[in-house]
């Protein structure tokens, strides 16, 4: 069965992001190693799927290590001191221990000291999530100034290197945004998540199962997609989403400055875009550079467009997510002055 969380904008302030950040490993992964892993021809990679490269973290790297970064790098960009911080909110699906949770110890890394902190797992849908959550904390609690929602995703660790429906297709990475109140004509303008349950066969496996001793047979920890039920998904619904939202704000799509989707995968993204009337440059991507780098692909995305002098005030940004569970679902945001603001990427 559907269930569908629907957030209309409240009265009153906008929430929306004061600053950005991202954070990547130094290791590229090239389709030449991919294609050779999964053994099939020169170019296949990019044919398939759209995909140049990705990066992958090495054996001393964590997805903390990348939430870090992020965090400490979407901090910097808004100006706030971390002791403002009343929530930190991490969205991952590869979290690197099971206890404790990666957000307490992002919460102690980067001196937040008097916010909660905790972990929500929607898979590659997290991000948004995670603003959903954050939005609503801002909204019910006056004294809460600002949240720092983190997305960080180590697939690599999860991949079956030989199959070719998941290893082409994934890459390591975090982002971070800091919400708070900007002006009432700014921030999140509505937004929309849905979760199906009954399509949970279609993404399982990763961090939760046990790793098989060397040699055994067993595959079970390996992340599993039926590649094409989710394309079917995403078709199904990309549309969908697209015109609820114009609906709800009152926009036509050519005032939608910019579409920054989940990072599923560039073809299947870039195809679902153009189909419904987007044009290129309003869509924000990344995959082709980076992979799909789960709920980290959103936020990774806003960052890149941010540094990149792309995202100005008042540019209407349109966010569309797919996540395993299913969960899929969109956000329309007004950019506000505030998330102008940058600095230089960083790297783990």
């Amino acid at each position: 069965m559907i269930s569908s969380t629907h957030r209309a904008r409240p009265e009153g302030a906008g929430v929306g992001i004061l600053g950005t950040g991202s954070c990547l490993p130094a290791t590229r992964v090239s389709n030449e190693e991919v294609e050779r892993s999964v053994r099939q021809e020169e170019g296949w990679v990019r044919q398939r799927i759209g995909v140049l490269e990705r990066r992958f973290v090495s054996d001393d790297e964590t997805g903390f290590d990348l939430a870090v970064g992020a965090a400490r790098q979407a901090l910097e960009a808004s100006g706030v001191d971390p002791l403002q911080i009343g929530a930190v909110v991490l969205a991952t699906s590869t979290a690197d221990l099971p206890i404790p949770g990666i957000g307490s110890r992002v919460q102690g890394a980067v001196g937040a000291s008097n916010a909660m902190a905790f972990d929500v797992n929607a898979a590659c849908a997290g991000f948004l999530v995670g603003c959903e959550v954050g939005r609503g904390f801002l909204t019910a609690d006056p004294g809460m100034e600002t949240v720092l929602i983190v997305a960080s995703d180590t697939y690599s660790r999860v991949l079956d290197p030989a199959d070719r429906r998941t290893y082409p297709l994934f890459g390591d990475g975090a982002g971070a945004v800091v919400l708070g109140r900007v002006p009432a004509s700014e921030g999140m303008l509505g937004s929309q998540v849905y979760t199906d349950g009954t399509l949970a066969h279609f993404v399982t496996g990763g961090p939760g199962l046990p790793v098989p001793a060397a040699g055994s047979a067993n595959t079970d920890h390996y992340l599993k997609m039926s590649g094409r039920d989710v394309a079917d998904l995403v078709r199904l619904e990309f549309p969908r989403l697209v015109n609820d939202a114009l609906k709800e704000s009152g926009l036509t799509l050519d005032q939608i400055d910019h579409l920054v989707c989940h990072q599923a995968n560039p073809h299947l993204i870039t195809a679902c875009a153009e189909r419904a009337g987007f044009r290129p440059e309003q869509i924000v991507l990344t995959g082709d550079l980076l992979g799909n780098t789960g709920a980290a692909s959103i936020p990774i995305g806003l960052d890149v467009a941010a540094r990149d002098g792309r995202l100005r005030p008042g540019d209407n940004i349109l966010m569309i997510t797919f996540g395993a569970g299913m969960t899929w679902g969109r956000a329309m945001m007004r950019w506000s002055e505030a998330g102008c603001r940058t600095v230089e990427a960083v790297r783990a």
